[in-house]
């Protein structure tokens, strides 16, 4: 069975520094018509910082579209045609206060496949020291570090006191790594 849709025709509905959001009317696979709505998404990166006495950074930071005040992996968007090893050390060290000498790229996710074509590149970093002079965060960013263990992190999952997805697959992935040790 054939399961690509055609794209007929794209309209911009909206376009700004950070997102484009667009509707396209497809072919299905049927011959009948629909529409999609998506979001194109320039990408990100985020990472696992594991400290030396393998206890994990994560970042406090408020997320407006949700109301919450969450904990995620430090992570940020990529700039046009960055490279997004060159992002996550900038976002790292700009969360966190932190720079690492070693990064271990996992894996790229989608995070939001039905509607849109953002994809994170996921790194562990390690060496992590902490820089007296770091560089500055975003002026509409504000962030706060938390040191966790595993197990700490383990059970705040299961408790769903952690919800970024991107945050949610690194901890998981790196301990189903661990069991393999």
């Amino acid at each position: 069975m054939i399961l690509n849709e055609k794209k007929i025709k794209s309209k911009d509905v909206y376009k700004s520094d950070f997102v484009k959001i667009y509707e396209d009317e497809v072919l299905l696979p049927n011959n009948m018509t629909s529409k999609r709505v998506y979001i194109k998404h320039p990408g990100a990166a985020c990472a696992l910082p594991i400290l030396d006495d393998g206890r994990i950074l994560l970042v406090k930071q408020y997320r407006y579209p949700v109301n919450l005040v969450t904990l995620e992996l430090p992570a940020g968007k990529k700039d046009i045609g960055e490279n997004s090893l060159i992002t996550i050390k900038r976002e790292l060290e700009e969360e966190t206060g932190y720079r690492a000498t070693d990064f271990e790229f996992v894996m790229s996710i989608h995070n939001a496949i039905a509607y849109s074509d953002e994809v994170i590149d996921c790194y562990i970093a390690r060496g992590l020291k902490e820089v007296d002079q770091p560089l500055q965060p975003d002026d509409d960013e504000f962030t706060e570090i938390a040191i966790f263990s595993l197990d700490e992190l383990k059970a705040m999952i299961k408790l769903n006191e952690i919800t970024d997805v991107k945050t949610i697959i690194m901890i998981q992935n790196y301990l189903l790594k661990m069991e393999e040790l």
